[in-house]
């Protein structure tokens, strides 16, 4: 309980209102408890891992109410979205989508099968090289993502509502320098 409160004294300098503790600080505590000779930044280091992969898990959790509105998975709308924000003519090659959306080559067939039955994308030889398919938007792929979009965001506003603009650009910018440290500086 001390090591909640020097954290939540530090939160509270830095203007960061903490309001009540959450499952992350039971789980700290109880290592706490157990691990007495693990260092505190070392536990603090755990707490804020378990809290960025808890709130993984909540937001995912969130955004597949959404999409299960338009008769999505979360990786079906990420192809979709993909293709979307590529522009017009809204198309790549399978690799191409690979790079560019969060699929890996393994999952990307299956995603496309399942989104071709649907009649959301249509796969087409390219003509440049016979061994690559391009993936395109179909009309009725292109209205649905255009309007599940809309839904989705509105959505993640929802689920940020709790942090003010300072919360959110003190997050957006710490996350950044995590992701740009972990070497995840483009996509693909």
């Amino acid at each position: 309980m001390a090591e909640r409160k020097t954290a939540d004294r530090a939160a509270e300098q830095a203007g960061v209102d903490v309001g009540g503790g959450d499952a992350i600080d039971e789980l700290r505590g109880q290592w706490r408890r157990e691990r007495p000779d693990l260092e505190l930044a070392h536990l603090d280091a755990m707490a804020l891992v378990g809290r960025i992969k808890r709130a993984d898990h909540l937001l995912s959790k969130g955004m597949k109410t959404v999409f299960v509105e338009y008769g999505l998975e979360f990786a079906e709308f990420d192809v979709l979205a993909t293709l979307r924000r590529v522009g017009a003519p809204h198309e790549l090659t399978a690799g191409g989508l690979i790079k560019t959306a969060m699929v890996t080559s393994g999952a990307i067939t299956n995603r496309l099968d399942k989104l071709e039955r649907k009649g959301l994308i249509e796969r087409n030889p390219d003509p440049t090289d016979r061994r690559a398919i391009r993936v395109r938007l179909t009309e009725a792929g292109l209205d649905l993502v255009d309007r599940a979009v809309v839904a989705h965001v509105e959505n993640e506003e929802r689920m940020l509502a709790a942090l003010t603009p300072g919360d959110r650009a003190a997050l957006d910018g710490a996350l950044r320098r995590l992701l740009v440290s972990l070497g995840d500086t483009h996509l693909g």
